[in-house]
């Protein structure tokens, strides 16, 4: 597609940082191609958090099963005049050829812990850094994000309103994808709907409304065309609105099948419990309350702490963008290469060497602490590190659906300790340990 089109999309291979490849081809140059081990891990987890959970692994896989350099790739590197004939056939050769271990998807993790352990001859370990931490980053983030949002609303549904408001159509595309896997009930993005084969659900805008002269009418037609459907009430008075909702059903009789109405400002706690009364009043207790607008986990709970009678959520920015933590301190560090492991001494940024085990200790079904240790160390728990991928070709376990991704989330996150899972900050913290031998 040319430069006019939509979408425009680089080469998968020129998916990287410049860097990337000027090292690469040193590497190519000096004969450097022997086995490196790169560890993906979190330094530290973002304030507020108490856990992250694991998301974007999929897309990882995806990326270095396909990643190639096509004849327009190789044309803009030559262009630029940084790279040698020699390596530009190199690339034109290129085949990620690696093993990869990982935890699965909708796994909680803790810093330090390797969420992806890449295994590969130096040049292509190094080539991949870019889009493994982008995709894990991006998915971790904002399904750590939403985990803490599915929590709040305490069994309700949660809807991802997010995309609109998101950086960009990829972010939008993945950002909906991890919020199912942490527990979110369906998203408004229908490509995601698509890519994923995710639930689907929305609503109505103003817009709807304020097309037409008269919000009844408004109401009455929409309900027609979609009997099943959810009426945004909230475009002039709120509570006007939902007594309109009461006249509509008075009119329909049996045939009115509203399934609820959507309140999208102003107090939603105080309206939510009158607009439940007037409903009530009227016998329409099947009709449920549908809120939105503004709303993140620590609102969220607010509102049923204080008793607001609402039934579902429709969540955007907050969740889609991690309006309170909107990164993670991610670093993608060699730990190993040509048998022996590599060390970074960098104040506050220090790297352990080795490929790497994560144990996960439990008591009664409940986890009580990690333990970061070698690769080959017999160590008390289970391990979460899986390998998902052999000679560049997924596993079964890097072939997962995204319903065992999110069933996983929903019972992994049901094991953590209740201060680990609560909104407030965990005292003490999750303990990770570092192995002896390890250390």
């Amino acid at each position: 597609m040319d430069r006019t089109g939509w979408p425009l999309r680089p080469s998968p291979g020129l998916l990287t940082d410049l860097y990337e490849l000027t090292m690469m081809q040193a590497y190519v140059e000096e004969g450097m191609d022997g086995e490196a081990v790169f560890d993906l891990f979190v330094r530290r987890l973002p304030a507020g958090r108490n856990y992250l959970l694991a998301a974007g692994l999929d897309e990882v896989l995806a990326f270095l099963e396909t990643v190639a350099f096509d004849a327009a790739a190789l044309a803009f590197l030559e262009s630029t005049g940084r790279f040698s004939p020699s390596f530009l056939t190199y690339l034109s050769r290129f085949q990620f050829q690696g093993d990869v271990h990982a935890m699965p998807e909708g796994t909680p993790a803790f810093p330090n812990e390797p969420l992806v352990e890449v295994v590969a001859p130096l040049p292509q370990a190094q080539l991949v850094e870019t889009v493994v931490m982008n995709q894990m980053g991006v998915q971790t983030l904002i399904a750590s994000k939403a985990a803490r949002v599915v929590a709040a609303a305490a069994g309700r549904p949660v809807v991802d309103f997010a995309f609109r408001r998101m950086q960009g159509v990829d972010a939008a595309l993945k950002g909906a994808r991890a919020c199912f896997v942490a527990g979110v009930e369906s998203t408004s993005n229908v490509g995601a709907g698509q890519l994923y084969g995710m639930p689907i659900s929305g609503t109505m805008a103003h817009s709807y409304v304020q097309a037409h002269d008269d919000e009844m009418d408004a109401f009455r037609r929409f309900a027609t065309l979609y009997p099943d459907t959810t009426l945004l009430v909230d475009t002039y008075d709120t509570l006007d609105g939902v007594r309109l909702v009461v006249r509509l059903a008075r009119e329909l009789g049996p045939a009115f099948r509203v399934k609820a109405v959507r309140l999208d400002s102003g107090d939603l706690g105080a309206l939510a419990r009158a607009a439940r009364r007037i409903l009530d009043d009227e016998g329409l207790t099947s009709v449920r309350i549908f809120a939105s607008g503004g709303l993140d986990e620590r609102v969220i709970a607010a509102l049923l702490e204080g008793g607001a009678p609402i039934d579902a959520f429709g969540v955007g920015t907050e969740m889609g963008v991690s309006g309170d933590a909107p990164s993670l301190d991610l670093a993608y560090k060699l730990v190993a290469y040509a048998g022996t492991g590599r060390l970074k001494l960098s104040p506050d940024k220090p790297v352990l060497p080795g490929r790497k085990q994560v144990f996960r200790r439990e008591r009664d079904g409940q986890a009580i602490g990690d333990v970061i240790a070698s690769f080959d160390e017999a160590a008390d728990g289970r391990p979460l590190l899986m390998p998902v991928m052999k000679s560049g070709k997924r596993l079964p376990a890097g072939q997962e659906s995204l319903a065992a991704a999110r069933a996983r989330a929903a019972g992994e996150l049901e094991r953590l300790p209740p201060r680990v899972r609560a909104l407030e900050t965990a005292e003490p913290g999750y303990p990770v340990e570092v192995s002896n031998d390890l250390r």
